[in-house]
């Protein structure tokens, strides 16, 4: 969770060019040294936690504008992302969080300013590569910084419930091959392979059992043996097929 805090932008938000009543929150998956690490950003001056998020422009779409914030917050083109639930629960129709965000940076909070209404949320699961991510926090967040999934601040309004949602996405989809692209290197062995689905799925599985599952499953490439100076030791690494 250590990370080196980045300097704040200052630019200045034309409210007028977003779709008011609509916003983005998204899940940021990174695995590193065998835990699953998430990006939450600290609001300045407020002590409250959220997600990484964002607005719609009145000229993109959805998706695009998805992309846009992700490449905000992790610097990253390309990366894995899915669409995976709307949140628009009453719960929303809170404004006291971003109320407490504009005051305590001294930005004026006229109950009809635009932070303060009601948003649906579309929520949307990243999966990136740890070591190429630079978080960048957005113009209100003092900070944005990887945190174990099993070790989060109390988040804002149901943010926690959206961190929920994506890890139980992430769970019903364990066997789709995406998720050990996007987590893993590109080449791995079957123990570190089943290490990250046993830190996802909180669970600890039988050795034998994954790697028969794996191989029948057809969609790993055996290399060859990791050099590790122990020939006879040496596990074999893998990757995945190429998806037709």
């Amino acid at each position: 969770m250590k990370q080196q805090k980045k300097s704040i932008r200052t630019e200045i938000f034309d409210w007028n060019q977003y779709l008011p009543g609509i916003s983005i929150d998204c899940a940021i998956f990174g695995y590193h040294e065998k835990e699953l690490k998430i990006l939450i950003l600290e609001y300045r001056k407020s002590g409250i936690f959220a997600l990484p998020g964002g607005f719609i422009r009145k000229n993109e779409s959805l998706d695009a504008a998805a992309k846009r914030v992700l490449q905000e917050r992790t610097g990253l083109d390309n990366i894995y992302l899915n669409q995976f639930h709307t949140f628009g629960s009453l719960e929303r129709d809170n404004p006291e969080p971003m109320r407490t965000v504009l005051e305590k940076n001294d930005i004026p909070a006229p109950d009809h300013h635009f932070l303060l209404q009601r948003f649906i949320s579309v929520s949307y699961l990243a999966l990136v590569d740890f070591k190429k991510v630079e978080p960048e926090p957005d113009f209100f967040s003092d900070s944005c910084l990887w945190y174990d999934v099993n070790d989060l601040p109390t988040l804002m309004l149901d943010h926690g419930q959206i961190v929920q949602t994506a890890l139980r996405y992430l769970r019903s989809n364990i066997n789709n091959q995406v998720i050990g692209q996007n987590l893993l290197d590109e080449t791995f062995t079957m123990g570190e392979l089943q290490k990250l689905h046993e830190t996802i799925l909180g669970e600890n599985l039988h050795r034998t059992g994954f790697h028969r599952k794996m191989m029948l499953s057809d969609r790993l490439e055996r290399l060859g043996k990791k050099k590790t100076g122990k020939a006879h030791r040496a596990p074999f690494i893998y990757r995945f097929k190429k998806q037709s």
